[in-house]
């Protein structure tokens, strides 16, 4: 019988530049996602003090 030979996938440790470079994509992400969620906020802010300082809206309650 002849005997065939299998290529077997030789098991590694991790890569430490693959690690890295995931990490920083995941942060990169992830910061860009909050910077831009806090620039929204801060366009809320921005809109709600001009609509009050021009007299659009007020922050007391009508009475009736």
């Amino acid at each position: 019988m002849a005997a065939h030979k299998i290529a077997h996938a030789t098991l590694k440790g991790p890569s430490v530049v693959k690690e890295i470079l995931m990490g920083f994509t995941i942060a990169l992400a992830a910061g860009s996602l909050w910077k831009m969620h806090h620039w929204n906020e801060q366009r809320k802010v921005r809109a709600f003090y001009d609509m009050l300082e021009k007299g659009e809206i007020s922050v007391v309650a009508e009475e009736e």
